[in-house]
């Protein structure tokens, strides 16, 4: 009996890893985010917790993200060649230049968990899908950026989707105004916490890690008081579950899966583009709409879904129309830089 073995060709090879690697690191992206909307969920609303403290839900996160920073820098310290993790030393005056984005980035966490409170999973999505036209709003306000027409065509659709999503929720008798507001000034706190973050992020030498750690030690500091005035101590001390394995193990899930979406959001940047990411952040949308409804039981009416539809259409297509802006803003840059080479040239003498 002969046995022919076939080599895979070495380009086929790397491809083939390639690709797996990308698949792996769009799984965990979707996985990770999908699990913390979940998580979340059941956190801040389930009947059967009864918790009414979002503060302190989203606060605990914080302190899961501080703690988590801490010991990948003891790890890097051990383990230098397999961990890199910047410096956790608090430095104050650092602290105080963050502060600025650390109170826009508590308001958006806040925001986004009180959003979640109120409005179901479903609906999580549109309810907070206005970051995009925010972001065309502040960039215009704030940093003097235009914004082309078709740009402003794709808000204009993800506007028209989001109130056609509002008024089916209210047609459907779910429809919380509590929670769509919220959802607001999420999308609105995402769009400041974005431009923010261009501003502050070269002081921490544009490293992201860095900024993650500063950004959740202000907030850990920040949501004290906010507990206090807001009665939610009391709440979490007389809370009968306080002591419940369950309850702090859902409560960790959330922390690290909180602190690892930002680890995977970078890693799926890193492996494809800012452009498949955004695609990728819509396609999870989708998918986590479709899985709430099926777990949650949830008969939703062709509009309800054509209001999704529009949204995800609006925001994907905003997607494309600044991919081919900025590709055509880097061949306008390249060619500027071939004609004053050119020029150059030509002013050079010629050598007799």
């Amino acid at each position: 009996m002969t046995v022919t073995i076939y080599h895979r060709h070495p380009r086929m090879e790397s491809l083939f890893s390639k690709y797996s690697k990308i698949a792996g690191v769009v799984a965990s992206y979707w996985m990770i985010s999908i699990t913390m909307v979940f998580t979340n969920k059941y956190l801040l609303s389930s009947p059967e917790l009864k918790l009414n403290a979002p503060l302190f839900v989203t606060w605990y996160q914080c302190v899961v993200t501080v703690l988590l920073c801490i010991i990948l820098r003891v790890l890097a310290k051990f383990f230098p060649s397999m961990i890199s993790f910047p410096s956790t030393e608090i430095d104050l005056k650092l602290s105080r230049s963050v502060l600025p984005l650390s109170i826009i980035f508590v308001s958006m966490i806040t925001c986004n968990n009180l959003c979640l409170k109120y409005v179901g999973v479903a609906f999580y999505y549109v309810g907070r899908s206005l970051s995009t036209v925010f972001n065309v709003v502040f960039s215009y306000l704030i940093l003097k950026q235009a914004t082309s027409c078709k740009s402003l065509a794709c808000c204009g659709v993800i506007i028209a989707g989001f109130f056609l999503g509002v008024d089916q929720e209210g047609a459907a008798g779910s429809l919380s105004v509590v929670g769509v507001l919220f959802g607001v000034a999420a999308s609105a706190s995402v769009a400041m916490n974005s431009i923010f973050t261009k501003k502050v992020l070269p002081l921490l030498d544009n490293n992201v890690w860095r900024l993650t750690y500063y950004n959740n030690l202000n907030a850990v500091v920040l949501f004290m008081p906010l507990m206090l005035l807001s009665g939610e101590v009391p709440e979490v001390m007389h809370f009968p579950k306080i002591w419940d394995s369950t309850f702090w193990l859902y409560m960790n899930v959330g922390g690290i899966f909180g602190f690892a979406i930002g680890y995977v959001t970078g890693l799926q940047i890193q492996v494809t583009s800012p452009l498949t990411h955004n695609i990728s952040g819509t396609a999870k949308a989708c998918a986590q709409t479709v899985i709430a409804c099926l777990y949650f039981q949830d008969s939703k009416p062709l509009l309800w879904w054509t209001s999704n539809a529009v949204v995800l259409g609006g925001s994907g297509a905003y997607s494309e129309v600044k991919r081919s802006e900025m590709k055509q803003q880097h061949q306008d840059a390249l060619s500027k830089v071939a004609k004053n080479v050119e020029e150059g040239d030509s002013e050079k003498p010629l050598k007799s």
